[in-house]
């Protein structure tokens, strides 16, 4: 998709669909407060266009609701196409993102393949951030699963252009547009690769693609296999690995922007951390496929266990932006990339595994095996170097059993780290909850035979689970992203298709945006 910006007047752009936003407005007091569906548009020649069939009342120009006109009067556009916001007083950014994909998905299948998005002009709506989300929207929209149909059709959107008030200041418009195709093609990376089936992501094929993504935009890029993992003494990691017959893939991305001073300062105080220069670390749970090992899971829906991996593919997503808008701070990503199998060399229940850090671990459950990668993952990108960590694994279906498919859970150590990433959240229009941690259940995971069992059971396991990653991050500031809930839809929406959804990857970069220098 070719996206561009345009200061052309509506009514004169030749495009087979011209999209105009509208939201449900409240009328005044005295008049029954009925809502009226109202455009955000001043073009009047669009306002006219549209009068008769809006003052019908069949369109309420609700989120996404679409409405469309053919050969409209006065309009030199085939059709016109107008998408709801929903109400006026809950209007966002992120409602004109999901806008942009709506049209983009109401376009494709029949057969439209050029767009003009006429950003809203209306308070509460910046134009710049309304043009970024229209970019990221459409590209998003823009996704399909059916990679590998023999019949399958592309009907891909080939030009979106979004069209800006001529009075928007052009440069800055140009930019958030570029960072806005930047973003979108970023997370559709991730989608892409957690659609893979396993048999065609392995570990091995992960870590040649994130290989293939670093040299494209020039990150640093270091690919391990099972004899560096058993070098490192990354005992938890192996024991996840160990089972099957696909060997394991440890993955190392490098950012180093140039006028960045190198050497991070050591964090044991608060006053030393902010001393210091920041090197943060995006750390991502890459299971290509989670048959659960010797605790395999039920039949029931174990091919979903292929997008196990959608907490790596942020990070490898994330880091793919993070290399093109170049911030001003040094990030590193590790991803910990294994199979689940129960193999005959599998671990077992009852065994006691050694972190790399010197911690040992009872395994009560083999399917609890995330945090095992994740907990040497985050020790290993402390000893590179990292001063702030954050991960993201599609860890427990605790979380989903919370917070459904509406909010990913969010849990953290450190209160100022915590809450940069949540002051981004308008930004990235991606919605988290904060789970707690605490002594009460780091004491549930406390074991008999050694310092700490994998597993508590079903209750709290989302904060249970952090708290045995607490473990391995110590006293560096960390964020803990569980996106189980949010890595993948079972129902298509109308901006977003069936299957992946690369949740996460836009916060991930706008929370190493806020530390950029």
């Amino acid at each position: 998709m070719r996206i561009e910006l345009s200061f052309v007047q509506q009514w004169e752009i030749g495009a087979e669909l011209l999209v105009v936003l509208a939201v449900d407005k409240q009328k005044g007091k005295g008049s029954g407060d009925k809502a009226v569906p109202v455009l955000l548009t001043v073009d009047e020649v669009v306002q006219a266009a549209a009068a008769a069939v809006l003052a019908g009342g069949e369109f309420k120009a609700g989120a996404n609701e679409t409405l469309l006109l053919h050969a409209p009067v006065g309009l030199a556009a085939k059709r016109l196409l107008i998408v709801g916001l929903g109400k006026q007083a809950k209007m966002s950014v992120n409602a004109v993102r999901n806008a942009a994909g709506t049209a983009v998905r109401f376009a494709k299948p029949r057969g439209i393949r050029k767009i003009c998005f006429s950003l809203p002009k209306v308070e509460g709506l910046p134009v710049v951030c309304c043009t970024r989300a229209a970019a990221e929207g459409a590209l998003l929209g823009d996704f399909d699963p059916d990679t590998y149909r023999s019949d399958r059709k592309d009907q891909s959107v080939e030009w979106f252009t979004v069209v800006a008030d001529s009075g928007s200041g052009r440069g800055a418009l140009e930019t958030a547009l570029a960072e806005g195709t930047v973003t979108g093609e970023s997370q559709n990376l991730a989608r892409l690769l957690v659609n893979e089936p396993g048999n065609k992501l392995t570990p091995t094929v992960l870590g040649n693609r994130a290989a293939d993504v670093a040299a494209e935009v020039g990150l640093g890029c270091e690919v391990y296999s099972a004899e560096k993992i058993r070098e490192l003494k990354m005992g938890a990691f192996w024991s996840v690995a160990q089972g099957a017959a696909e060997p394991p893939a440890l993955i190392v991305l490098r950012y180093e922007p140039e006028g960045v001073t190198d050497g991070p300062v050591l964090h044991p105080t608060d006053k030393d951390r902010s001393a210091g220069t920041p090197v943060l670390a995006l750390v991502g749970k890459g299971i290509t496929f989670d048959a659960g090992g010797i605790s395999i899971k039920a039949a029931a829906r174990m091919d979903r266990m292929k997008d196990d991996m959608a907490g790596g593919a942020a990070m490898l997503g994330a880091m793919r932006a993070i290399a093109l808008l170049k911030p001003k701070v040094r990030v590193i990503a590790v991803i910990c990339a294994a199979e689940n199998m129960p193999g005959g060399n599998a671990q077992k229940p009852g065994d006691v595994q050694t972190a790399m850090s010197g911690k040992t671990i009872e395994i009560i459950n083999t399917d609890a095996e995330g945090r095992l990668v994740l907990a040497d993952g985050l020790s290993y990108a402390r000893q590179l170097g990292a001063t702030h960590l954050i991960d993201a694994a599609t860890l427990t279906g605790a979380c989903i059993q919370a917070l459904a498919d509406v909010y990913a859970g969010l849990l953290s150590n450190d209160e100022n780290a915590c809450a940069k990433f949540q002051s981004v959240l308008e930004v990235s229009g991606e919605k988290f909850w904060r789970l707690p941690l605490g002594e009460e259940f780091a004491d549930m995971m406390k074991s008999d035979i050694a310092d700490v069992k994998n597993s508590a059971g079903d209750n709290g396991d989302a904060s249970t689970a952090a708290e045995l990653l607490r473990l391995f991050v110590e006293d560096t500031p960390w964020i803990h992203l569980d996106i189980a809930g949010m890595a993948w839809i079972e129902e298509a929406r109308p901006y977003l298709a069936k299957g992946p959804t690369g949740f996460a990857v836009r916060s991930i970069l706008e929370w190493v945006r806020s530390y950029s220098a």
